[in-house]
């Protein structure tokens, strides 16, 4: 069956750096517009990042754009969630999302696979 695991979240302090990553497998991954979206407590989920199924054209979020860089690597099936100068308005559960086909796209609803999530927190 198709399976997103993400890994790397944890306690950080504001301004560190740190990489999520989700293995996928289940499903031809290079087919797939990978994204990863966040919710905080009593919040919306909200999209942070989408790439293309190449690599060669990604999206973000307002609120993390100069600061998170996605990526992939069609040969280990994983998506990786780059994030720097982080902040505590970044605590939230970040999960990633597979999506078919092409279009890159910031609604959780035009996603088709989803990962349980891995925490980040991100004290003062």
């Amino acid at each position: 069956q198709v399976q997103l695991v993400e890994s790397g979240g944890g306690l950080v302090q504001g301004g560190d750096s740190v990489r999520l990553s989700c293995a996928v497998s289940g499903l031809s991954f290079s087919m797939y517009v990978m994204g990863w979206f966040r919710q905080a407590p009593g919040k919306e989920r909200e999209f942070v990042a989408a790439i293309s199924r190449s690599g060669g054209s990604t999206d973000y979020g307002d609120s993390v754009k100069g600061r998170f860089t996605i990526s992939r690597d069609n040969g280990k099936n994983t998506v990786y969630l780059q994030m720097n100068s982080l902040k505590p308005e970044d605590t939230a559960v970040y999960s990633c999302a597979a999506k078919a086909g092409v279009g890159l796209y910031s609604t959780s609803s035009r996603y088709d696979y989803w990962g349980q999530g891995t925490q980040v927190t991100v004290s003062s």
